[in-house]
């Protein structure tokens, strides 16, 4: 494979290429990225290949999905960073559109997307986001017209809403949920990780280890709003300002009364200082 990933910044350019592969009878998946990419992207770049015969990559941070108050100017950019990193894991091709690109003058058209998005989850602490993020995934898809598309599980209520979405728009690709990626100690990895400081970064270890003693203890039957409530006391003891911590039935994240109503999903949210990190697990 070349050291250097094509890149198109056109949708002209991007359709030849993809024509290309298409007349070649290849078949193709998409990875949706804003960029910044660690281990955790480049796993779904490799599940992607697993999937189809060409990969292409998108870095676009969407500034849609961004409140005036959030960090859209501050959030990492580094392309040639991460085209380097792309051209040792077999990516075919880097879709990389300007914000012009993706949004002319005169666009007028969003997507509004319902169900999963307001699961009362992070749609109560971001309303504007799954707007935002049903409206790029739709024009990505369409660009790209994929076979398959990979989305992380980190984000899992975007995960779902990305499903469902797929569905009621009868999109021909098949949406593929990849595992969390964690650094050694469990951290879920993350864009927003280098935001931490050193203690902080120690304190967010927290999350992860609340999250699986949650779930250890709702398998062996305790009721979950006992289980939640003291996750909850552990997680803002240990410093964080928490949004949710919620068990959800995992395939439409509709609020749960027992272990009977799963499979269950736990979901939290919560920030350390100005970073807001996000995690789940199984139960």
């Amino acid at each position: 494979m070349s050291s250097k990933v094509p890149v198109a910044r056109s949708i002209p350019v991007l359709r030849r290429t993809i024509a290309g592969f298409r007349a070649a009878g290849k078949t193709v998946a998409l990875v949706p990225t804003m960029g910044a990419l660690h281990d955790g992207h480049l796993a779904l770049v490799r599940l992607a290949r697993r999937h189809a015969d060409r990969v292409i990559v998108s870095i676009f941070v969407n500034p849609t999905q961004f409140a005036p108050h959030e960090d859209l100017t501050s959030y990492p950019r580094r392309f040639n960073q991460d085209a380097a990193a792309l051209s040792g894991v077999d990516t075919d091709l880097i879709w990389a559109p300007t914000v012009d690109v993706m949004y002319p003058e005169g666009f007028a058209t969003r997507i509004v997307p319902e169900g999963a998005a307001f699961a009362g989850l992070e749609d109560k602490f971001r309303p504007h986001f799954f707007g935002g993020v049903a409206t790029v995934v739709t024009k990505l898809l369409t660009q790209c017209m994929p076979d398959a598309a990979v989305f992380g599980e980190k984000d899992y209520q975007q995960l779902q809403v990305v499903r469902q979405l797929s569905r009621d728009l009868s999109l021909p690709v098949k949406i593929i949920g990849a595992p969390i990626v964690r650094e050694k100690d469990g951290l879920a990895m993350s864009s927003r990780n280098v935001y931490l400081t050193p203690q902080q970064r120690a304190v967010a270890l927290t999350l992860h280890r609340t999250l699986k003693d949650c779930a250890a203890q709702i398998r062996k039957g305790r009721p979950l709003r006992a289980v939640l409530a003291g996750g909850s006391d552990a997680i803002t003891n240990a410093g964080f300002a928490l949004d949710y911590l919620e068990a959800r039935n995992a395939g439409n994240l509709a609020p749960v009364s027992s272990r009977k109503d799963g499979p269950l999903r736990l979901l939290v949210a919560a920030k350390i200082g100005k970073t807001r990190l996000i995690d789940n697990v199984a139960v």
